[in-house]
């Protein structure tokens, strides 16, 4: 069995590439942001808007915030909140992004933080994958991929992450 040995230099050059790529799967990286499982429902042939969600978690010391994204599958990313009050469900745009504080996650779920893929191209069809570029202001850009869940679906499928 043969061993061989990588410098420092060659230590710090794999993890320079490794940072913002995925660390395992379907969960990205970047800088003190871990971004996990991010997800798109499927949506019907007429759709305008999809929407898209992940967690971000902060394991750095300082706060960062999400203040933007783009899509190749849309004309734009908006960040949005949903709520419901006295018994009506409302949504606003968040424009002055998510702060993502130190030592915590972000959940961008259904009927909550969500983005919107404004302006679809083609509907969102399950089973595919949808590349998106999320930018945070401290971490800067990160490219990850939206798999494409059923339509309705509230979650993440439980089988299926491996290989992504």
């Amino acid at each position: 069995m043969k061993r061989f040995a990588i410098g420092a230099a060659g230590v710090a050059l794999s993890l320079a590439a490794y940072a913002a790529t995925p660390v395992r799967a379907h969960v990205y990286a970047v800088g003190t942001l871990k971004i996990g499982h991010p997800w798109a429902r499927a949506t019907p042939p007429s759709a305008k808007v999809g929407g898209g969600y992940l967690a971000i978690e902060n394991i750095g010391p300082e706060p960062d915030r999400l203040v933007g994204g783009s899509t190749e599958a849309a004309a734009r990313v908006e960040i949005h909140e949903s709520s419901l009050t006295d018994g009506i469900m409302r949504m606003r745009e968040k424009t002055d992004g998510v702060v993502v504080p130190p030592g915590q996650t972000v959940e961008f779920k259904p009927s909550g933080l969500h983005l919107m893929l404004v302006d679809l191209k083609a509907p969102l069809k399950q089973g595919e994958k949808v590349k998106a570029m999320l930018v945070f202001e401290r971490a800067g850009a990160v490219a990850v991929e939206l798999q494409v869940q059923a339509v309705g679906a509230p979650q993440p499928a439980a089988t299926g992450h491996t290989g992504h």
